[in-house]
């Protein structure tokens, strides 16, 4: 394993994560570390060319540490996955659906099986991460308790399916950002480029509205804007937004230049290639 071939995530080997590294970027190695912080200062330290987090979940919503870290960092976002996301309860192999009874998972995972917890009259216990939570289920050895994981952590910690496909929607997919210490340089003629930055606004009536009219007059297409509150400081808003373009052409220049006029900070965080997911 070395620094220039290796793509850290957050977790153990075996978590969702772990297998978005492996299917995004199948020539790297893998480097797990404890928290998403970590992951952020291994790039930072050189000890992973590449990181990857999760952003959101299409049932579960957004991972809101990450928009508390994304701010502080001097990296960049480079580039997105989009990743199906499938869930199996697994468990010792001498349980069965009957003797099972506690479930454990990361609570992003136990929210996107909630109803077939519910059907399965399990107890749902949060853990601290999907395959943390295979591990132990393995170390436990206990037929009554069973973990919500993907199929590549039951075969790394000896664990069998009882149930596949535990996920509550066929179509629960977690979006991934990829983030580097050097900025993508996309080519807006050879695909389609997105740009993810972070503003506050002025305190002035309507600033929100009037910061995003030149998206609006300038053809910009948002794609996403969230708000945060850093701190949960009242007054202190500040906003997530992703939009199609690069500032590299003149529509996104002058949507940017108004944005700014309105706002007391825009921070770039990256311009990069979308996922073909998007169908931009």
């Amino acid at each position: 394993m070395t620094k220039n071939n290796t793509i850290a995530f957050q977790g153990l080997p075996g978590a969702n994560s772990d297998l978005a590294c492996r299917q995004a970027y199948p020539y790297m190695d893998t480097l797990a570390v404890p928290s998403f912080e970590d992951v952020f200062q291994a790039v930072e330290e050189g000890r992973a060319l590449l990181g990857l987090i999760p952003i959101e979940n299409s049932q579960a919503g957004r991972v809101a540490e990450i928009h508390n870290i994304l701010p502080r960092t001097k990296l960049h976002i480079i580039g997105e996955y989009f990743q199906k996301i499938h869930y199996q309860l697994l468990a010792p192999e001498s349980a069965t659906l009957q003797t099972v009874k506690t479930v454990y998972s990361h609570p992003q995972g136990l929210m996107q099986c909630r109803e077939n917890i519910r059907k399965l009259k399990l107890h749902a216990e949060p853990h601290s991460n999907t395959a943390a939570a295979a591990a132990d289920v393995a170390k436990w050895n206990d037929p009554a308790k069973s973990a919500l994981a993907s199929s590549l952590a039951g075969e790394l910690y000896g664990l069998k399916i009882l149930k596949d496909g535990m996920e509550d929607s066929g179509e629960n997919t977690t979006v991934f950002i990829t983030i580097a210490k050097e900025p993508a340089d996309p080519d807006p003629a050879k695909g389609a480029v997105i740009t993810t930055l972070l503003f506050a606004i002025r305190n002035i009536p309507a600033a929100l509205y009037k910061s995003l009219g030149g998206f609006a007059t300038n053809g910009v297409n948002l794609l996403k804007i969230e708000s945060y509150i850093p701190g949960g400081i009242s007054g202190a808003a500040q906003f997530f937004a992703t939009f199609q373009g690069s500032p590299q052409q003149r529509n996104v220049q002058l949507a940017l230049e108004e944005l700014g006029f309105f706002s007391k900070k825009v921070q770039v965080l990256g311009v990069y290639y979308a996922a073909k997911e998007r169908g931009l």
